[in-house]
């Protein structure tokens, strides 16, 4: 397991929109770019795990579907999402 049920806590509740909300595009978005902080750094300790490579770009392409969405609906939780998470637009 990447992240521990205590990490995925936290993270929930700052990206959350309600008590009952985890798993909104933000909180989505969020949990993602964790786990693909944590392949990468995986991947530089192991240059030739091509498998790991391909989820990293599995879940950078979903995490792309889901600012796309969170752009078209949401505007303005778009922006503070990218801001908190240091995405680029």
């Amino acid at each position: 397991m990447v992240l521990s049920i205590q990490d995925r806590k936290d993270i929930i509740s700052k990206f959350q929109s309600s008590a009952n909300d985890t798993g909104s595009a933000a909180v989505q978005i969020a949990l993602i770019t964790e786990r693909i902080q944590y392949i990468s750094n995986h991947l530089k300790a192991n240059p030739k795990d091509f498998a790991g490579e391909r989820g990293l770009n599995k879940l950078v392409g979903q995490r792309k579907r889901l600012l796309a969405y969170l752009k078209r609906t949401d505007f303005e939780k778009y922006q503070k999402v990218t801001q908190e998470l240091k995405l680029r637009k």
